[in-house]
C-alpha cells in the first residue's frame, strides 16, 4: 500500500511505539521485529516502511521534548498528521507527562533523588546546532504544542528537577570537602516561596553564593522553557551569582548545562504574554 498514512494506521503504530517506548524505559525485554510483524497484518504497511516510520516518531517526539526510543535514530520530513497522531495519544494518556507516571512505567523514582553529581556540558551553540530543516522541523512543533508551557505547567516535573539539582550542589561541595558550605545549601523556592527569582541559594568552593534557577524538562537540550520576567530581573541584578542550569534528558539520563547572565548571549527571548489593566 503506497501514499500517506490514514489516521487509523498512524495511531495504530503510535499506540505500538510507545508500548514499546514503555518497555524499553520499564527495563523490559521486547523484540522489535515482533512488533513489526504484527503492525504489518494490523495496517497492511512493509516492515521498512514501519521501521522507518517508527524512525518518524522519534523524531517528533524530540521536538514535543518527550523520551523516545534510543535504537529507533530519529528521522524527519514526516507528515504533519503523525504529529497530529502523537499528540492525540499524549492528550488520551496525560500521566505519561508526569514523573511519577512514569516510575510506574519502570523509571526508579529514587533516581530523582540519587545523591551523585550530574553530567554539566556546554551549552547549545551554532556551531552543534543540527542541521537547519531538523532544527526548523523540531522548533515548529515546539512552538505549535507550546512545549515550553506544558514543562512550565509540570509542577512535579519542575519540583523533581530542583530536587535532582539540589542533590548535585551537596554532592559537589562535599566532594570538595566544603561540608560547612554544603549544610547550608537552601531550597528557596520551597522554603520561601517562587518570588525570589531563584529556586535554590548554593555556593562555589570559595563560598560565594551561586543563585541557581532550575529548567527541567524530559526532551533534548535544545528543548524551549519559559523564563518570567522577575527572574530575568533578579539575573540582570546579581549577574555575578545567578546562574540557570538547564536538566535536560530526565527521565532517561538526567544531564544539564549552565547559563550564566546575560541570557540574551545564549538564547533568543520571545514574549509569550502580556498584563493587561483597564484604562
Amino acid at each position: 500500500m503506497a501514499g500517506d498514512w490514514t489516521d487509523g494506521q498512524n495511531d495504530a503504530i503510535v499506540a505500538d511505539y510507545f508500548a514499546m517506548l514503555a518497555d524499553d524505559i520499564a527495563g523490559r525485554p521486547y523484540s522489535k521485529a515482533e512488533h513489526n510483524r504484527l503492525l504489518q497484518a494490523v495496517i497492511g504497511r512493509p516492515r521498512g516502511s514501519i521501521e522507518y516510520k517508527h524512525q518518524n516518531i522519534s523524531a517528533v517526539l524530540k521536538g514535543l521534548g518527550e523520551d523516545w526510543i534510543p535504537g529507533y535514530k530519529p528521522a524527519f520530513n514526516f507528515q504533519a498528521s503523525l504529529v497530529d497522531a502523537v499528540v492525540r495519544w499524549l492528550d488520551r494518556h496525560p500521566a505519561w507527562l508526569a514523573p511519577a507516571a512514569k516510575s510506574e512505567t519502570g523509571a526508579s523514582a529514587s533516581a530523582f533523588r540519587e545523591d551523585a553529581m550530574l553530567w554539566i556540558g556546554p551549552p547549545p551553540t551554532h556551531s552543534n546546532a543540527p542541521p537547519p530543516d531538523e532544527l526548523e522541523q523540531m522548533t515548529v512543533i515546539a512552538r505549535k504544542y507550546d512545549v515550553a508551557g506544558r514543562d512550565a505547567r509540570n509542577r512535579s516535573l519542575g519540583r523533581a528537577g530542583e530536587e535532582r539539582i539540589l542533590a548535585h550542589e551537596r554532592a559537589s561541595l562535599l566532594s570538595a570537602g566544603r561540608t560547612d558550605l554544603a549544610e547550608r545549601i537552601r531550597w528557596v523556592s520551597q522554603v520561601d516561596g517562587d518570588g525570589a527569582g531563584y529556586d535554590i541559594r548554593s555556593f562555589d568552593t570559595d563560598g560565594s553564593d551561586r543563585l541557581i534557577e532550575v529548567k527541567t524538562t524530559n526532551g533534548w537540550e535544545r528543548t524551549p522553557f519559559h523564563i518570567t520576567r522577575n527572574e530575568l530581573a533578579v539575573a540582570e541584578a546579581h549577574r555575578e551569582e545567578w546562574r540557570l542550569v538547564r536538566l535536560w534528558n530526565f527521565t532517561r539520563e538526567p544531564r544539564a548545562f549552565e547559563l550564566r547572565p546575560p541570557l540574551e548571549a545564549h538564547v533568543s527571548l520571545m514574549a509569550t504574554s502580556y498584563q493587561a489593566s483597564f484604562l
